[in-house]
This record gives C-alpha cells, sequence and structure tokens, in this order.
C-alpha cells in the first residue's frame, strides 16, 4: 500500500519507516526544511535504537521518501496518517493549529477518496472536529473518512514496540476505514498476534490518554510510598517487588525514583485533567498524580541541600541528561529541572549522557560536557544520577570514588546497593531505601 505520514518526529519517523520495512510504499511529510534534509542525506534527527539501519535500509529499497509539499503527500497515498506536535498550551490543554493545519492543506489537495488518520496524541472529539474542517475546505465534493489510530510507542524502544504491539487501537466510522487500517497491519498482526481493537473514534481517542494517564498514576503512586519508606526505615525495593507480584498489580512503573518525565506523560496528564475540566469532571486524582511528580525532584533537591549545605560554587557532576535510557529526548526531562534550579544557586556544572548530550547543549551551550563518566566526576563534590544509563552500572566504583573529591552521590534512580557503596567509603543517598 502507499501511505503518507505526516509529521517525521518520533511518532511518524518511527511509525513511517516501521510501514515501509514491512512492505509498504511510504512517503514522510514534514513542513521542517532542515530535517527534510538532514533525513535525504541519510542522517537521523533523533537517537532511537536500530531506527538509523531501518531507514537507511528502505531507502535504498525506494520504499521509504521525504518531502516538505502536503500536496505531493495528499497525491501520493489514499492513507493519511497525522503525526504532527500537539504541545501544551499555557493551561494544559493541547495546541491542536498543526492537526489542524494538515486538515486544511489536504483538504485543498484532494480530489479522490482519502482516509486521515490521527496518529498524534489529540484529545476526545478531535476527529469530529477535523472532519468538520476537511469539509469545510474542501474545493470539490469527495469522498474521505477519518479515524484514530493512538500510538503506544515507548521512547527507547519505539522500533522493537512498532513491531511487537501489544494491541493496535483503531476508532473508524466506516467498514472501509477499517479494512483499510487492517490491511496495513496485517503483517504486523500476523507476526506478533497482537489484538486489533475496533471501536468508535473518540473511544480511540481517550485510550490514549486513559492509558498513559494510569502509568504515570502508577509512577507517582509508588513514589509517595517511597517517602514513607524512607520514614519509615523500609526498602521500596523490596516493597515494590512484593506488590509487583500480585498479577492484578504487575511489576512494571514500580521503579521508584525522580519522577516521570519525557515528551509524553506530563503533557498527556495535562490534557487529561484539562479535558475533564472542559467535560464538567474534576480529575482530582490526576491533579494529585501531578503534585507528587513535581514533590518528587524538589525532595531530590532538598537531598542536595541537606549534603552540600551551602551549594554555591560546589563542584556537581550529573550522570544522565536524557528523560529516560535509550533516547536522547529531553523533553521534560528531570535533568532539565536540577540545572536551572542548581545554577540559579550557583553550582559549577559537569554533564555527561551517551547520546542526549547536543540536544541538551542546544539549551545550555555554556556548560561543560564530557564524552567519559569518570572524567565528569573528577573534582566533583557531589554526583547526582538522573537517568539510569546501563553504562553507569558497569562504572569502576573505586575509580569514581579517586575521581571524586568528595564521593558524595545522589542516586534519583537506585542504581547501586546501599549497603556496598557505604562499605566503599561512599557516602550515598537514594530514593526510598534506608
Amino acid at each position: 500500500m502507499k501511505i503518507t505520514m505526516v509529521g517525521a518526529g518520533y511518532v511518524g519517523l518511527v511509525t513511517g519507516t516501521c510501514f515501509a520495512e514491512i512492505g509498504h510504499n511510504v512517503l514522510c511529510v514534514d513542513n521542517d526544511a532542515r530535517k527534510i534534509e538532514m533525513l535525504t542525506k541519510r542522517r537521523m534527527p533523533i537517537y532511537e535504537e536500530g531506527l538509523e539501519d531501518l531507514v537507511i535500509r528502505n531507502m535504498d529499497k525506494e520504499r521509504l521518501r521525504f518531502t516538505t509539499s502536503i500536496k505531493e503527500g495528499t497525491e501520493f497515498a489514499e492513507v493519511i496518517f497525522i503525526a504532527v506536535g500537539t504541545p501544551p498550551g499555557y493551561h494544559g490543554e493541547p495546541n491542536l493549529s498543526y492537526v489542524e493545519q494538515v486538515g486544511r492543506q489536504v483538504a485543498a489537495h484532494m480530489t479522490d477518496y482519502r482516509l486521515l488518520v490521527e496518529k498524534s496524541t489529540v484529545p476526545v472529539n478531535t476527529g469530529i472536529q477535523l472532519k468538520r474542517t476537511v469539509s469545510k475546505y474542501l474545493r470539490e465534493k469527495v469522498d474521505f473518512d477519518v479515524a484514530s489510530n493512538p500510538e503506544f510507542l515507548r521512547e527507547g524502544s519505539a522500533v522493537h514496540d512498532a513491531f511487537n504491539p501489544d494491541r493496535i487501537v483503531v476508532g473508524v466510522e466506516s467498514e472501509r476505514a477499517a479494512r483499510l487500517l487492517r490491511e496495513i497491519y496485517e503483517p504486523i498482526i500476523s507476526r506478533s498476534g497482537c489484538e486489533f481493537l475496533v471501536m468508535n473514534i473518540p473511544s480511540a481517542e481517550l485510550t490514549k490518554h486513559a492509558s498513559n494517564s494510569f502509568l504515570a498514576t502508577k509512577i507517582s503512586f509508588i513514589n509517595a510510598v517511597s517517602r514513607v519508606c524512607e520514614l519509615a526505615g523500609a526498602d521500596i525495593e523490596q516493597v515494590a517487588h512484593g506488590m509487583g507480584l500480585d498479577p492484578r498489580i504487575g511489576p512494571s512503573f514500580l521503579r521508584a525514583g525522580v519522577g516521570y518525565g519525557g515528551s509524553c506523560f506530563p503533557k498527556d496528564v495535562d490534557a487529561f485533567v484539562h479535558l475533564a475540566d472542559q467535560l464538567g469532571y474534576d480529575f482530582r486524582l490526576l491533579r494529585e498524580v501531578q503534585r507528587i511528580n513535581q514533590g518528587q525532584r524538589e525532595h531530590l533537591l532538598r537531598k542536595i541541600q541537606h549534603e552540600l549545605w551551602v551549594i554555591q560554587d560546589k563542584v556537581i557532576a550529573i550522570f544522565g541528561l536524557a528523560f529516560k535510557p535509550g533516547t536522547d529526548d529531553i523533553r521534560e526531562a528531570p535533568s532539565l529541572y536540577f540545572v536551572s534550579e542548581l545554577l540559579k544557586e550557583k553550582a559549577k556544572l559537569r554533564l555527561w549522557d551517551p547520546v542526549a548530550t547536543e540536544k541538551f547543549r542546544s539549551v545550555y551551550p555554556d556548560l561543560d560536557y564530557f564524552d567519559d563518566p569518570l572524567e565528569c566526576a573528577k573534582g566533583a563534590e557531589l554526583l547526582l544520577i538522573l537517568t539510569d544509563w546501563p553504562q553507569i552500572r558497569q562504572i569502576d566504583l573505586a575509580r569514581l570514588k579517586e575521581a571524586m573529591k568528595c564521593p558524595a552521590i545522589i542516586d534519583g534512580r537506585n542504581m547501586f546497593d546501599p549497603r556496598t557503596m557505604r562499605e566503599m567509603g561512599f557516602d550515598y543517598s537514594c530514593v526510598g531505601r534506608p
């Protein structure tokens, strides 16, 4: 099949590339000319494990192309996925102007049936508005459908998730739309055995926000329990393990730490709260999830203040700038909060991350960045761990202690065993463990 993917960001580029890999002909459209030029030259605008090889292979096979022309994209394919950004507004409401713009532009160039598929995370009833927009801007009477197909990709393992989904959710209004989407996904369904769930469009739109908000709730819950553990002398790792063995709970997202971040959870929880407000429901549970998440970062900052007493002019090394391992995405990353707060206190920062350095440097160009974690830790009076990169666990701890001026560690990801660290002479503070 021919498929147009409007938007070549995390969702659009990964999904479009994986569609090409299973045999479809894909044209990715993006209005960022610099990004399209990079991709045309086989250079990646994002880091995602395995993605670069897939992009290059499918470009070589002429199954994957890139353009800035929405007209070309509209004329190319019967099915057009919309995977543009929906950044949060002032009150947490998603900005749908890019989605609306795509609807207008596609309508202006439609001469035959098209299926427009919402792939971006959008609030319920966006499909109704998109359908209204397309109808309004059509230049001639043309049949079309609108559908919802929310993505459930995890950054850091997005390529794997695209080929091995636990479910594929589609919201449709016609049998034709359902049939086209089933045909697109058939190779993945056959290989993975996942469920293909067909529902109405509002239900599909709500499924995405409800899923991410529940996962964020789970994270905030275990972080709240970690605070109780610290006060009671309990170990959050043991408590979470005991909880996770219950199949009704499960172990996923029960790791206490510095809180959730990234491009999805903060934005989607904000949007769900705002949506509920608009519909007349006060989603107080999710407001508390937000408060706990912010409070977890403030709690870790107090640990830093307690350890150093005076932060000004202290050398602090930070391991981990990406919001999670396996990606270079720093959107809503905990590192942004801590760097901002520590710079206000006039700390001297030394930063390390295996893949996110360049994106972080675009925000803070004047800080000191290092390619080697031991070099980063040299002379530090405190080490702050914010991303649980596997490379951190592999560090020679004896050499780390020798490199630091003061062997003090605030571990926001519970990377090491507290007893071992203290036996080695580290002043080690973590999350929810005695």
